[in-house]
């Protein structure tokens, strides 16, 4: 029997301003409807959390893709990751700076590529030799104010396949050269139809030391635990590090998770009943 499609994405965790969410609201909105679309479709959890989150990038409003924070040096350097839930394929690149959409270069390394991870200028050359869009460095707004602001999404499809996605321009003012959690498989992002799809957004050392993504999946398969309960108790080992953020998922049953343990986080979804909503800290502000 086909499953009933699901989809959830965020904007980032961390302290958000409600005059800021008129700029925001409409791209996860956009965002949120474009990859559903193609789920309602009947396309693949793959093709939803990429159409996603390269809606998010192209956004200008968040820490990934065109809005990205800038490095120590004032340089752009952006991650992403992807995965794929049926085979446990995964792609990533790191510090790139001239892709105009990191999650889709992810895909690129998963879909043809030798390796897991790819950075720096060899993920560009293999992005231009599969013929992604190259941009000049004038394209990014570079905004100085977003240290959180990392955008993901997870996703069902109707053959029962989970995907997640994750990308971001890292903390602002980083070190030239730091890659945080987005693009490492198990840290920022995750997917396994045995048991869940995860994208993380916050701490990232943190993340990476606690695992967060996998831990989720691993509470679920190993320990039996529900999809709202293994989210929140790995956020939680997060917390006791010293680390703030959130993170969103989906279950291969269409059930959806978005805990935070920071200020507010910027998600959305629409669960496998096909309800919409969009929530900025602890206020609604969609149905």
């Amino acid at each position: 029997m086909k499953s009933r499609c699901a989809i959830a994405i965020h904007g980032g965790a961390g302290k958000i301003r409600r005059a800021t969410t008129r700029l925001e609201r409409p791209a996860l909105e956009r965002a949120l409807q474009a990859g559903y679309r193609i789920l309602q479709d009947g396309g693949s959890s793959l093709d939803a959390v990429a159409a996603a989150v390269a809606t998010l990038e192209d956004a200008g409003v968040f820490n990934a893709g065109r809005g990205a924070a800038p490095n120590g040096d004032g340089e752009i350097e952006l991650d992403a990751g992807i995965m794929d839930g049926a085979t446990l394929r995964a792609g990533g690149v790191a510090a790139v700076r001239r892709i105009r959409n990191p999650v889709a270069a992810a895909r690129e390394v998963m879909e043809h590529g030798r390796h897991v991870l790819l950075a720096g200028a060899g993920a560009e050359r293999f992005a231009r030799q599969r013929g992604l869009k190259i941009i000049s460095t004038s394209y990014f707004h570079r905004n100085k104010v977003s240290k959180y602001g990392t955008v993901g999404a997870v996703a069902l499809d109707r053959a029962g396949n989970l995907a997640a996605a994750t990308s971001t321009g890292g903390i602002a003012g980083k070190l030239p050269g730091r890659v945080g959690d987005s693009p490492i498989v198990g840290a920022g992002v995750y997917a396994d139809n045995a048991a869940c799809a995860v994208s993380g957004t916050g701490d990232g050392e943190l993340f990476l030391r606690s695992v967060l993504a996998f831990n989720v999946a691993a509470r679920m398969r190993y320990r039996g635990e529900s999809l709202a309960r293994a989210g929140a108790a790995a956020l939680a080992q997060v917390a006791r590090l010293g680390g703030r953020g959130g993170l969103i998922a989906v279950d291969c049953g269409g059930r959806i998770a978005m805990p935070f343990n920071s200020e507010g986080m910027y998600r959305a979804c629409i669960d496998r009943r096909g309800r919409c909503m969009i929530v900025a800290n602890d206020e609604h502000v969609s149905a």
